[in-house]
């Protein structure tokens, strides 16, 4: 449409001027040629500029670059051509497809086959004209889908947040003019031009650079700002190597630049992750698929009791039609339609108390899934680090060695010398106030409300400062000059003197220890210059080389009267450190038997050096680059990552084929990340995990999880959250089955032997109300279990209606069918049944029920251990049930409609201490499964 308009737009020949004002690089205009061949000559040459690989654009001369993109680089495009390939590459934007209707998403709800059972139910329910049933099916279904298709509809915004990275405005050089224009209008071949605290609006060949550092960290992983520069490159490596190029997204910290626009939207780098992130479907949950499982199992069971029916029926000489209608309706009856409505509101609640937790959860089932989380895969910067640049060692000139606590630029933290642990401040040790004065002196950086403006290592310097007490110390000297830091010099000084003195100028220089150490003839020994000689020049090394293996960056100072006669000051060591109670968190999490590996851009060094200090592996770190996956044959990837704890230099590309191998071992993957190069990942993980503070809008979007306060340990109270509830939907599908499988039994086996009816109509009802109301609904809420955490992650092919649980189930249902047959052969007199024998019959069954739910609120632990009061919402429901009984079999317009009559006390006491035995044996197995297990643990280790 856009194309036409344009068109139409040029036969008219409205542009035929600007037409004629452009004039291609390096091409003279030829003689006898047309206003319109002109024209149509510079619309084909419009058409041929293509968006360059960074790859490819890195390697050439700016000149060359300019004469593929038909530009002038000192006056830009032309509206003409800027036209003329918005119509070619279209807006600098992303376009997220949302062709599948609102309709449609809320029709897929209705796939689960749960629902579709329970929506089978419904219909035999019409047919057989019992409305009641049909309808509470019904909006059983439809709050189930409804809370569902919420949830999952606010979470689908994650291609559309990738538009908010990409910065509204930007500077363009545009027809010899400098114009303010919106990102958005960028086209190949644009000349931008970037000063610090701009966002990089597009992928940009730098063409001009003064002092330029970037900031790729949400792109690459790397923490430390990339010095640019404008030459071209002889071989282009990865793109973290790829020094005069700028990306899309990346932020300006430091300097200016100029380029030429190389790639817009979906061509960008970014529109790789963005291409990527179309491509991935999330992945289905361990719930959903256990609960699919479930609803084939029921639908099974429900066959196999309508062919026994009939079978029975056919071999009495019954009427078929008559025991296929009998038939249909108990398999009706036995699908647990409570059940999606509890299995929704234990998630539900699940997702509000991990709120409390300040973990955000976007989709319901994501709770559980962490519950059989097996490996943790996580980004480094921002996510088990700060991204915040702190000074960690320091070493003197003298041999004085100090350790530095806090993290980041909240000046929080102290310095302490070592071995004798003593604090120090501001010049209490001479030497260590000298090194961390010129450290704060040579330095452009502020820092204002916890936040650095300016370099992020000058930034660590200025923290170091304020843990001394000398921030101030700067504004004691006057700046004369200031020899700027380079990547070909590697260091930077200033020259100084002090305030209201005449004494000489004083310069503090910073950078490469090997550079510094050059321009320098002294050492600094407690404030006393002595000569350097070769003995501590080689010790000084030797500091360096072990500083920088700890993943350090080593920075050197000095100070003196003049460049080539400075004193040496000392080493100062500097990390992004890990988050306060990662290691913690990664120790409970490996004694849980869960992996967590650690997925870098980063260099080797400083991953392992972070991998050690958290204790990935216990310390047995095996670590591969994101070249080396490369070159891993497909078929070896599952067995060859599952080893490895580090991985460095990795692309987003290769993030995701680390989760996908990971996946294709059988490993339930979580994934946690804050950039926009871990969006793919979060996306593709079975657990997307964003920090709601450091993450990009991009990242929390595709996550499915966001920890508010970035606190890495919040995953440990959601793993502890996520099995509690796949234990609370087991106990409540125990109960529910073994209460149905007993009253449908009661039923069949009346009908079958054409026996009398030990339950009527209205008592049946009142005992499906107690099945699926608030006793059944109550043990979807039991408090998680503190154990839980030290239980192994689930098994994914462990499916809610285990081979035990059905034993558990089957036992109950014998028990509650043999006690309650018992007391109805018991009490009915020869003449048939009476008020009495039903009423006795009757609340015989609902005690059983009562007990088995109380024995269902865990499957492993006593009555005891869990505790009596610690489910109130369960002790208020069985209070209520019991009341209710007693009002059905006392009260006497309740006695007409439910046909009891009164029970005397010792009748009370006598079902009470019958249907008590449920309970007991349940108690029982219990107790034998604990003495088992411990028996079977103590031979193994004495096996061992």
């Amino acid at each position: 449409m856009v194309e036409r308009r344009f068109s139409k737009l040029f036969q008219k020949g409205s542009l035929f001027r600007l037409a004629q004002k452009y004039q291609p690089v390096g091409n003279g205009e030829p003689a006898g040629e047309t206003d319109e061949e002109r024209e149509l000559t510079a619309i084909e040459q419009e058409k041929e500029v293509t968006a360059l690989p960074p790859k490819d654009a890195c390697k050439c001369h700016k000149e060359d670059l300019a004469k593929s993109l038909h530009v002038d680089l000192q006056t830009g495009l032309s509206e003409f051509s800027v036209l003329q390939r918005r119509i070619t590459h279209g807006w600098n934007e992303f376009i997220v497809d949302n062709t599948e209707p609102i309709w449609k998403k809320y029709l897929d709800q209705f796939k689960n086959p749960l629902i579709l059972l329970l929506l089978a139910s419904a219909l035999v329910s019409v047919i057989t004209k019992e409305y009641e049933d049909a309808v509470s099916i019904a909006m059983a279904v439809l709050i189930v889908v409804t809370v569902a298709f919420i949830q999952e509809y606010r979470s689908e915004k994650s291609l559309e947040e990738l538009n908010k990275l990409v910065p509204p405005e930007c500077n363009c050089i545009r027809e010899g003019k400098l114009q303010h224009l919106l990102a958005r209008e960028l086209v190949p071949g644009d000349i931008v031009c970037l000063s610090i605290g701009d966002r990089v609006p597009a992928d940009i060949r730098l063409i001009e650079v003064t002092d330029l550092l970037v900031d790729e960290s949400s792109f690459t992983g790397e923490a430390e700002p990339c010095s640019k520069t404008d030459d071209p490159l002889l071989e282009a490596g990865d793109l973290t190597t790829l020094s005069n190029v700028v990306f899309m997204g990346t932020l300006v910290r430091y300097g200016k630049g100029k380029g030429i626009v190389i790639g817009t939207g979906e061509n960008s780098q970014f529109g790789e992750v963005f291409k990527l992130m179309q491509a991935e479907e999330t992945p289905k949950t361990p719930l959903q698929k256990s609960m699919d499982k479930l609803g084939k199992q029921l639908t099974l069971f429900s066959f196999c009791i309508i062919g026994l029916i009939m079978l029975i029926g056919w071999l009495q000489g019954k009427h078929l039609l008559s025991m296929f209608t009998i038939g249909v309706s108990l398999a009706v009856a036995a699908i647990p339609e409570g059940l999606p409505i509890v299995v929704t509101v234990t998630l539900v609640l699940g997702v509000l108390r991990m709120a409390k937790k300040r973990v955000i959860v976007k989709k319901l089932p994501i709770v559980e899934t962490l519950g059989c989380c097996n490996v943790i895969c996580s980004d480094k910067t921002g996510t088990l680090t700060a991204n915040e640049m702190t000074v960690t060692q320091l070493v003197t000139s003298d041999g004085f060695q100090a350790e530095v606590s806090g993290v980041g630029y909240s000046g929080k933290g102290s310095v302490c010398l070592l071995p004798s642990k003593e604090v120090i401040n501001e010049f209490s040790n001479v030497s260590v106030g000298k090194l961390v004065e010129a450290g704060c002196v040579a330095n452009n950086a502020i820092i204002r409300k916890n936040t650095v403006m300016g370099q992020p290592t000058e930034g660590a310097l200025i923290a170091l400062a304020m843990k001394m007490e000398l921030s101030d110390i700067k504004d004691i000297y006057i700046r004369k000059k200031e020899i700027p830091f380079s990547s070909e010099q590697k260091w930077m000084a200033v020259k100084c003197t002090l305030k209201n003195q005449g004494q000489e100028d004083i310069y503090f220089m910073k950078g490469a220890f090997e550079e510094v150490i050059q321009y320098c003839t002294m050492y600094n020994n407690g404030g006393i210059p002595l000569p350097l000689m070769p003995q501590q020049n080689a010790s000084y090394l030797q500091e360096e080389r072990r500083m920088g293996s700890l993943g350090l960056r080593v920075l050197a100072l000095a100070s003196g009267p003049e460049l080539g006669r400075l004193t040496f000051l000392g080493l100062v060591g500097i990390i992004d450190p890990p988050r306060a109670g990662v290691k913690e968190a990664v120790q409970l999490l490996f004694e849980s038997g869960v992996s967590v590996k650690m997925i870098t851009g980063d260099a080797l060094e400083t991953a392992m050096a972070i991998g050690r200090s958290i204790g990935l592996s216990n310390g047995k770190l095996k670590a591969m680059s994101g070249e080396e996956l490369d070159h891993v044959a497909e078929s070896e990837l599952s067995s060859a990552v599952k080893n490895v704890s580090v991985f460095f230099r990795t692309s987003p590309k290769h993030k995701l084929k680390i989760i996908k191998a990971l996946q294709g071992a059988g490993a339930i993957v979580g994934m946690t990340g804050d950039g926009v190069n871990d969006a793919v990942a979060l996306k593709s993980a079975d657990i997307g995990v964003a920090m709601g503070q450091a993450g990009t809008d991009v990242s929390k979007e595709a996550a499915n999880m966001i920890l508010v306060d970035d606190d890495f340990s919040a995953i440990m109270s959601a793993i502890e959250e996520g099995k509690g509830i796949f234990y609370n939907i087991k106990n409540f599908v125990r109960f529910q089955l073994s209460t149905s499988i007993s009253a449908l039994s009661l039923i069949t086996l009346s009908t079958v032997f054409n026996l009398p009816n030990p339950l009527n109509a209205m008592q049946i009802l009142w005992i499906n109300i107690i099945m699926d109301g608030p006793p059944a609904q109550s043990l979807g809420v039991e408090p998680v279990d503190k154990d839980a955490i030290k239980q192994p992650p689930r098994n994914i092919t462990d499916t809610i209606l285990s081979r035990a649980l059905i034993l558990k189930i089957f036992m109950s249902a014998i028990i509650i069918i043999s006690g309650t047959l018992f007391v109805f052969w018991k009490e009915i007199p020869e003449s048939g049944t009476t008020p009495r024998t039903t009423t006795m019959t009757f609340t015989c069954f609902v005690f059983f029920d009562l007990f088995n739910a109380l024995t269902c609120r865990s499957q492993t632990k006593l009555i005891f251990e869990i505790g009596f009061f610690r489910n109130r919402m369960f002790l208020y429901s069985v209070l209520g049930s019991l009341l209710g009984q007693m009002a059905v079999i006392y009260i006497p317009p309740l006695q007409k409609i439910f046909l009891t009559e009164n029970l005397g006390a010792l009748d009370l006491l006598f079902l009470t201490g019958l249907s008590s035995s449920v309970f007991i044996v349940s108690e029982l197995i219990k107790l034998c499964e604990k003495h088992c297990c411990r028996t079977k643990k103590v031979k193994n280790r004495h096996d061992v």
